[in-house]
């Protein structure tokens, strides 16, 4: 019998992949390639929306997923970080959401049983990503009331895309990158939903952004806020990603680790950007930093964000094997 992702957590630290964004740049594909033969009329330019790949390339998106596998990770995140009608709104593909959150989760369940072992099994964990849109400050600094979606609207585009990523074959669910905490819970409520409606547990994991050297979030939380707001709702873990390199990164884990009883997870960006937007970490550099987390007993759950690959991967998943996780009680 397949051991459940709790039964695991207990005994090692488990791998998250890497960045999925960084990879695909690498292919150095057209607006032909976005679009595939079913969006070849489609009145939207749509070169830059990667979930779309799902669909029209799952051959690089199953090959991006393979590689991160093969790099020793444990997880996997299906590529629907702007999965919502909200976010594909940009495109006007609103109404290709759901094929596209279900094509994600099952490309990345059929990577992820192909790679999997009785010893290792591989988990796949539906990405939703925090929308372009923000529900608690305006976009106006001329209109500070104004917001540009409400509460509702993001439970309803949430909503369907948690369906069609279980419909898929996601194993768990991650709301990650999390900017404004307002748009976390709207994803939250709208998981605890569709739990609800189908009577069924899965796993929840939540990641917020620290945005600057501030230490707090974009809407103005801090570490410790953060994890109070979202403590309400039952949690596989609870952690940070994207923004910082892994040593910016370390004193917010530390805040968390200490107040909470769940998992810790991370997935830092490989340092800072560079002039050109390019992230120049090394899987060394950026393993050497992430060992210092793995030496203060900080975490659970350890992996990638931006400009992170399988070489990074597979450098931190040489490190967690040697590191016990970091303490959780049987009752996660």
């Amino acid at each position: 019998m397949r051991p459940k992702i709790e039964q695991l957590l207990l005994n090692r630290i488990l791998v998250l992949d890497g960045a999925m964004g960084t990879m695909i740049q690498r292919y150095t594909l057209s607006e032909e390639d976005f679009r595939g033969e079913q969006f070849k009329n489609h009145s939207f330019d749509v070169k830059g929306n990667n979930d779309l790949l799902s669909i029209t390339r799952p051959d690089i998106i199953k090959a991006i997923h393979k590689e991160y596998l093969d790099a020793g990770a444990d997880i996997i995140e299906t590529n629907t970080f702007s999965g919502t009608s909200i976010a594909q709104g940009d495109y006007s593909l609103e109404s290709v959401v759901y094929e596209l959150n279900f094509q994600s989760a099952k490309i990345a369940k059929e990577a992820a049983i192909a790679c999997s072992t009785p010893e290792k099994p591989r988990f796949v964990a539906g990405s939703i990503g925090p929308t372009n849109r923000t529900a608690s400050m305006s976009p106006d600094v001329n209109d500070p009331g104004y917001r540009a979606v409400t509460f509702d609207e993001l439970r309803v585009s949430y909503k369907q895309q948690v369906e069609a990523l279980l419909d898929g074959g996601a194993d768990l669910l991650m709301v990650e990158t999390v900017f404004d905490t307002l748009n976390a819970k709207a994803a939250l409520f709208a998981i605890e939903e569709v739990k609800s409606e189908r009577n069924i547990k899965v796993p929840v994991m939540i990641s917020g952004t620290i945005t600057d050297a501030s230490g707090r979030t974009l809407s103005g939380q801090t570490a410790e806020a953060f994890l109070i707001s979202v403590s309400h709702i039952p949690l596989l873990s609870v952690g940070f990603n994207c923004a910082l390199g892994a040593n910016l990164l370390q004193p917010h884990l530390e805040t968390i680790a200490s107040k909470t009883d769940v998992a810790i997870s991370a997935h830092p960006n490989a340092g800072l950007p560079n002039a050109f937007g390019e992230y120049d970490e090394t899987p060394y550099e950026m393993a050497l930093q992430i060992e210092e987390y793995l030496k203060k007993n900080l975490i659970n759950i350890i992996g990638g964000c931006c400009g992170t690959t399988p070489a990074h991967i597979s450098a931190i998943a040489e490190l967690a094997e040697q590191y016990e996780p970091r303490k959780l009680f049987a009752n996660i």
